[in-house]
């Protein structure tokens, strides 16, 4: 089912009879999926399933819900910051994702990409298992902080910090349980969590964000909150030319992704005063053809569109396929996380947990 649909369906927004006997079906469904998370983590805080441990701090970046939450930029963040100190790996499943045959260093598609991309300093490992992925960044690289992207309900492998991402705008996913709703896992799940990250505040008012935080410390009372934005840096075209956001002030723009979180995108197109006139919503983690990218310039020369604009996650998957005049059409939009509170308290956190974890050579 495309994900913009499956959306309107589980929010309520599709109505009649239809709708709503495919919700009271996905009801059903989802107490089993309920029943069975209860019961994984129930084993692992019991300790009947067992957890790993390796010679390294973990810290790991997740969520309570599916969709595109603002993980990335904030494991771009923390690799920037901890990276100064010390010796760096990410963890990532790397769902979806493709290796290209040829081309740069820690050569992938999709959000491993991006990770290298941003994160130089370190080695980014692609391995649905975290454990071995985990000994394989010890052992063969030689890292002494691991950060597990998506890590959350990954439980075999021990952390020292869990940091979740709470997305402003949708922070609880319907207040359903997997396939009825968005939520992976209970709310009172984030009694586990040391941080929580609450991404795209501008995006919300300032009343629901206070709400929200009243209610993630009537989960977690002791947890660490921060606030945060994802800030458009620049836009940089596939022939290599960079502009600032500025500059997009006004323009014409055509806009597509295939990302967790698509109107978040478009949302942050439009605070820069650009005209969004036409869009193509792929599902997350798209696998783009030589006909969608057809469609797209089709689509963008229709509209008389100045610019053709989509996300780095996105680019790393169409690169190959743009060439020539196209390159000067097509650009990404580089995107950074900003705090504008809770930074200092996040930092401290990280801090304290890794010196007691780690001896600085």
């Amino acid at each position: 089912m495309n994900e913009e649909i499956c959306r309107k369906l589980i929010s309520g927004q599709s109505r009649g009879s239809c709708p709503a006997i495919a919700r009271g079906v996905l009801k059903i469904i989802s107490s089993g999926y309920a029943a069975v998370i209860g019961l994984r983590n129930f084993l692992y805080s019991k300790g009947i399933l067992k957890i790993h441990r390796v010679n390294a701090a973990v810290i790991s970046v997740g969520n309570i819900t599916t969709g595109g939450t603002g993980k990335t930029p904030l494991v771009i963040w923390l690799c920037n910051y901890i990276g100064q100190n010390y010796k760096c790996a990410i963890l990532t499943r790397g769902y979806k994702t493709r290796q290209k045959a040829k081309g740069k260093r820690q050569n992938y598609e999709d959000e491993p990409a991006v990770l290298a991309q941003n994160c130089p300093q370190a080695k980014v490992i692609v391995n649905p298992d975290r454990a071995a992925g985990a000994m394989q960044a010890v052992n063969a690289y030689g890292a002494n902080v691991l950060i597990m992207d998506d890590g959350f309900q990954h439980r075999r492998l021990a952390r020292d910090i869990d940091i979740v991402v709470v997305d402003a705008m949708e922070p609880f996913g319907y207040g359903k349980m997997l396939p009825a709703g968005l939520l992976r896992e209970p709310v009172d799940s984030l009694k586990r969590a040391n941080a929580i990250v609450i991404t795209r505040c501008n995006q919300a008012a300032k009343s629901k964000l206070a709400r929200l935080e009243e209610e993630l410390q009537m989960v977690n009372p002791h947890i660490t909150i921060a606030r945060s934005i994802h800030k458009a840096v620049f836009a940089q075209y596939f022939d290599g030319r960079k502009t600032a956001v500025e500059e997009l002030e006004g323009k014409k723009i055509f806009a597509f992704c295939g990302i967790g979180n698509p109107q978040g995108f478009l949302d942050t197109i439009k605070e820069l005063k650009a005209d969004v006139i036409g869009s193509i919503i792929y599902d997350d983690h798209h696998c783009y053809t030589e006909e969608d990218v057809a469609e797209i310039s089709g689509q963008a020369e229709r509209s008389k569109a100045d610019l053709i604009l989509t996300t780095e996650k996105d680019r790393t998957k169409i690169d190959a396929m743009i060439s020539g005049d196209e390159g000067g059409v097509f650009a990404y939009l580089a995107i950074k996380l900003e705090f504008i509170s809770g930074e200092k308290e996040l930092r401290r956190l990280i801090d304290e947990a890794l010196a007691c974890k780690i001896q600085k050579s």
